[in-house]
């Protein structure tokens, strides 16, 4: 018991001391994912290839709520404080997209790639993630 106290103690040291260039890494990461998910956003109300795609899907009548919850999931992934939250709703999303893309027999190898990203991400900008794997 007291070796799980003592590396929990040391990685909650470590983590407080995240290298500068991790710090970096990790927004530059969480910037590019909040600008390709405001991107596909805006291309909901933009682009009539995604509203043909999302009636093909049986979502034309949720569009708009879709595109609503994706900019409020990719603005808390931005934000410091509620990154945790955002990572769990893009996940959500995500998680939406590949099986929507599944069932109808499409690639879904992107949004996992994505769906990636956006944990490796959170786990960079809020390490003491990995603390709840280890408890």
């Amino acid at each position: 018991m007291e070796n799980i106290l003592n590396f929990k103690n040391n990685f909650i040291m470590e983590t407080k001391e995240l290298s500068k260039k991790t710090k970096i890494a990790g927004w530059v990461l969480a910037g590019l994912l909040t600008a390709l998910f405001l991107f596909s956003a805006m291309g909901k109300f933009a682009m009539p290839e995604m509203a043909e795609n999302f009636t093909k899907w049986g979502l034309g009548d949720w569009l708009t709520i879709i595109a609503i919850g994706e900019i409020i999931s990719a603005l808390l992934f931005l934000v410091p404080k509620t990154n945790i939250f955002g990572a769990f709703l893009l996940s959500a999303h995500m998680g939406g997209a590949i099986v929507t893309h599944m069932g109808h027999g499409e690639p879904f190898i992107v949004q996992s790639v994505i769906l990636v990203l956006v944990w490796i991400a959170a786990f960079i900008r809020s390490p003491e993630l990995l603390l709840k794997f280890n408890s």
